[in-house]
């Protein structure tokens, strides 16, 4: 019979979510929607001395920001009124909900326990002594050690000591591990929705360690087994960097006697640096001034801050959209897509096998293609919080509408919302300078004079309006014979500082008669 599809985003505690991550978590989402499907949240916190707090509430804040919904685990609110005892949010960690809880796996040790003795008791398993002493001089003496069928004989664990000295030394607290027991030379077949059949001979596998009696915890690999198979995942999408992995979990299905039910896998590419060679980093971020995280990350461990793309002025849909991209391509040469088209046209059978160069710079233009679908009135929070505090007065003085109103005159010229101040400030304040390039070329030594007379003109106007303004003024240009590029350009620098900005009567409509003669007359005294 076929199973609701039920796919599971499961990242680890210990940081900021790469954007990497992010664009797992998206696939996982758009493809559980297209099929009617769950997505769930797992936190795999296992590797306790990893663990950065504030790295848990980070993540389900950036997928929110994101759009990227749960629909089951950690920030997924529960039914009002439930009771359950997992649904109970844990000291200082968000919310969990649903019926196979709970979410972090620091929680469900007592679970991994059974099935770490039935691995032991069916011989799929096997208690390791051995010393980090011990390993480091088995491998001083054999070239390229791997502990598995060849070696294992030569180690100190349950396949080599009496099962009295075995309970002897659990008893007295020594601390061991167990392994999974790799049987040699069988080809181990990986089914991946991406790449095909992928085939690894067991030989080059190495006994796994799936649980440490240090910190009573299993590793990621037992964890992972047990938990999408008693949380009925239907498919697990994830990086391509567990492609290695698989065989051993394909293995370790077989030994639960789970196949049956095994969920599929599909490999996900690597997202590149932007020239392709290796993987994306921070360090590429920091290096070419781009975000790799959602969200600003504040490390509470070091205490040092990484940029987000949601403090950089992007917008989540244009995220969303650029990152979809990255690695799978629709049937048509579409570019720009809702959320709700992505998960209508998402298919894994077009997903590349092929690492994906992070092109940044695309990125910047989703973001100028969704930035000019919002109106000023939506985007004027962020444009008021990239203004400078001493300028605040003389912005907020023009009032909300005129100040949306610059917003859409000049949200076509940039990318991201924080650089709107520096494209509309002399809207709000005079030019303190003028741009040295724009008086050489535009400024000419009979500008002062026509100035002069623009300003005697303009002062006589009394309906102020672009229309009246432009048919009283051409008409003087022309009874004067001026040409109008000379005359208009000139006026722009009193006004702007500097030879640009959207059509002259725009600006003089928002900056009203006073200011504008204001302006003229300060560029006329300081430029003559």
């Amino acid at each position: 019979m076929e199973r609701k599809v039920r796919v599971r985003f499961a990242p680890s505690p210990t940081g900021a979510l790469h954007i990497g991550g992010v664009r797992t978590a998206l696939y996982n989402y758009l493809f559980a929607r297209q099929h009617g499907g769950d997505m769930l949240l797992r936190i795999e916190d296992t590797d306790s001395a990893r663990f950065v707090p504030g790295a848990e509430e980070y993540i389900i804040e950036a997928l929110q920001w994101l759009g990227i919904g749960i629909d089951e685990g950690i920030g997924c609110q529960p039914a009002e009124g439930s009771t359950r005892e997992w649904e109970q949010p844990k000291e200082g960690l968000p919310m969990q909900a649903g019926p196979h809880g709970p979410y972090r796996q620091s929680e469900r040790r007592e679970i991994y326990h059974q099935y770490v003795d039935q691995l032991l008791n069916s011989g799929h398993a096997y208690i390791a002594f051995d010393s980090p002493e011990e390993l480091e001089a088995k491998r001083n003496e054999i070239s390229n050690f791997q502990y598995d069928a060849r070696t294992r004989t030569q180690m100190v664990n349950s396949l080599t000591l009496s099962k009295e000295e075995v309970e002897a030394r659990i008893a007295r607290g020594d601390k061991y591990v167990v392994r999974f027991k790799i049987e040699p030379n069988e080809d181990v077949h990986v089914h991946d929705l991406i790449r095909g059949e992928v085939v690894i001979n067991s030989n080059i596998l190495d006994d796994k360690v799936l649980y440490k009696s240090a910190d009573d915890l299993p590793t990621y690999h037992l964890a992972n087994i047990v938990d999408d198979h008693l949380m009925e995942v239907t498919h697990v999408i994830r990086g391509e960097e567990w492609l290695p992995s698989a065989p051993l979990h394909v293995l370790l299905y077989r030994a639960f006697g789970w196949e049956d039910t095994m969920p599929q896998f599909a490999h996900l590419p690597l997202l590149l640096k932007p020239d392709g060679n290796g993987k994306l980093s921070k360090r590429d971020g920091d290096r070419l001034g781009f975000p790799v995280f959602p969200l600003e990350f504040h490390n509470q461990k070091d205490g040092t801050i990484s940029s987000g793309y949601r403090e950089s002025g992007y917008l989540p849909e244009a995220v969303i959209n650029f990152l979809a991209l990255l690695g799978w391509h629709a049937a048509s040469d579409q570019e720009i897509f809702s959320m709700q088209e992505l998960i209508e046209q998402f298919s894994l059978d077009r997903v590349s096998k092929s690492g994906a160069k992070f092109d940044y710079e695309k990125g910047k233009w989703f973001n100028h293609q969704y930035l000019q679908n919002y109106t000023g009135e939506q985007l004027l929070p962020q444009f008021l919080a990239a203004v400078p505090a001493e300028h605040k007065e003389a912005v907020l003085k023009k009032g909300e509408n005129v100040i949306a109103h610059v917003i859409d005159l000049m949200k076509e010229r940039v990318n991201f919302v924080p650089e709107l101040w520096e494209q509309a400030a002399f809207f709000f304040v005079a030019p303190a300078e003028y741009d040295e390039k724009s008086l050489k070329k535009r400024w000419k030594e009979e500008s002062p004079a026509h100035m002069r007379e623009l300003y005697t003109l303009l002062e006589g106007i009394n309906e102020w309006n672009a229309e009246t303004l432009d048919k009283i003024v051409m008409d003087w240009i022309a009874q004067k014979e001026y040409g109008v590029g000379l005359v208009m350009n000139a006026f722009r620098i009193t006004l702007v500082g500097a030879a640009r900005g959207p059509h002259i009567w725009e600006i003089t409509n928002v900056l009203g008669k006073e200011e504008t003669l204001r302006r003229l007359h300060t560029a006329i005294e300081r430029l003559a």
